[in-house]
């Protein structure tokens, strides 16, 4: 008892250090007013009720829902799809889940650089465009599309990784199932809907939650992308970028404190909901 309690003492001393203690310290400050320089002044429910009448949070909770729901269920499938693609016996297939892998592994910020310079009006993918008579927008200085390209480069990025914790869920299941499938007179379609797809519930789960969370705390890509603004006019302002610049731009660590508190409410909402839904165990 002593040993374990030893041996497990420095995860718990990090874990309570850099997550469990700021999470507490960050739910203290949400009943406080503080900009940092002056003293710290209890305002009770103020800062949630400011939070909640405020037209730019709103529209930060809008731009997050939105990503979210598009950006979740788009990378699962194609992570699933290039998952099954991967599972069989195709020529150079290491290389490709490598080649699939490989922008899970790399900086997020030197990706959004990349993306800064093929979203560009003058850059790649405006110069395709063109190619085929087509004229490009400057996309990240449209709130229609800018947004919308940051959603892409996350798929892009994330989709990787997915793969690879869906070729794990794949390869777990017994061989032995798909034969009796087969001997069953079911198809290839048949087989991946009636006994891949239910099977793979539990890493689905895994990767739905992992995503949501993802999501929801999206900061890094929207803020280098839009020069940490959140623009053109909050079109790429996110939750998490919004409780920075409440704090390191605006001095108001309450109403960041706030927000903080109340992305983790929904955070947790969601992993239950979802958890209710894929989260129940499968029997082979």
């Amino acid at each position: 008892m002593r040993m374990g309690v030893l041996m497990t003492a420095p995860a718990i001393a990090l874990l309570f250090l850099f997550t469990l203690g700021p999470a507490l310290y960050a739910f203290y400050l949400s009943f406080f007013s503080w900009s940092l320089l002056n003293r710290m002044h209890y305002a009770g429910l103020s800062n949630f009720g400011y939070l909640l009448t405020s037209h730019l949070f709103w529209t930060a909770v809008a731009n997050t829902a939105s990503f979210a729901l598009v950006v979740v269920p788009t990378q699962t499938m194609v992570a699933l799809v290039i998952a099954v693609l991967l599972n069989q016996n195709l020529p150079a297939r290491g290389f490709f889940r490598l080649a699939f892998f490989f922008p899970a592994v790399s900086s997020s910020a030197v990706i959004s650089i990349i993306f800064m310079w093929i979203y560009n009006k003058f850059g790649i993918l405006n110069g395709l465009l063109a190619t085929l008579g087509l004229h490009g927008p400057n996309w990240l200085a449209n709130p229609l599309f800018a947004l919308k390209a940051i959603m892409i480069m996350n798929i892009w990025t994330t989709s990787g990784y997915f793969m690879v914790v869906f070729l794990s869920g794949l390869q777990a299941i017994p061989q032995s199932i798909y034969d009796a499938a087969e001997i069953d007179g079911a198809s290839a379609w048949q087989r991946f809907i009636r006994v891949t797809v239910p099977l793979l519930k539990p890493t689905t789960f895994f990767v739905v939650v992992m995503g949501i969370i993802g999501t929801l705390q999206m900061f890094d890509q929207s803020f280098i992308l839009s020069g940490g603004t959140g623009g053109p006019l909050h079109s790429t302002t996110t939750v998490v970028l919004l409780i920075y610049q409440y704090i390191f731009s605006y001095g108001k660590v309450g109403y960041g404190a706030a927000a903080t508190v109340i992305l983790f409410a929904v955070t947790m909402g969601v992993t239950l909901v979802v958890n209710r839904w894929l989260g129940k165990a499968i029997e082979y």
